[in-house]
């Protein structure tokens, strides 16, 4: 009987995490030149290498429990940066920041990650 409880309560725990992952989603994405008062002030698609600092902002719909997402950011396809940042409820706005040198001109995308699945993405070049 210990068995068939402890077996029933590991596969229900196992349905809550797939269930979880699965209903987590970016509802909102993109890349600005600020944020306030928690929401972007722009869309940057295509932006001067000498700007400095550009923000990665997401919104996130569905966590049940508290959780984290991570954005990574890539310059022409190799990984530079990656921060995890916490989730805290269903309807949940975060964002992240990276300093830009000049000679990083070209390429760049940022991946949004919630736990190993990729959750979405983002381009945008600096020239």
């Amino acid at each position: 009987m210990r068995k068939q409880v402890l077996l029933v309560a590991l596969t229900l725990q196992l349905f809550c995490s797939f269930v979880m992952a699965e209903t987590l989603r970016v509802e909102d994405a993109t890349i600005t030149t600020g944020i306030v008062e928690q929401m972007p002030v722009d869309q940057v698609e295509r932006f001067p290498a000498d700007y400095g600092k550009l923000y990665c902002f997401t919104r996130i719909l569905g966590a049940e429990a508290e959780t984290e997402v991570t954005h990574v950011w890539y310059y022409q396809g190799d990984e530079l940066a990656r921060v995890t940042l916490p989730v805290r409820s269903s309807n949940w706005r975060t964002y992240s920041s990276k300093r830009f040198l000049p000679q990083w001109a070209g390429q760049w995308q940022v991946k949004i990650f919630h736990a190993e699945n990729e959750l979405g993405s983002l381009s945008f070049m600096l020239e």
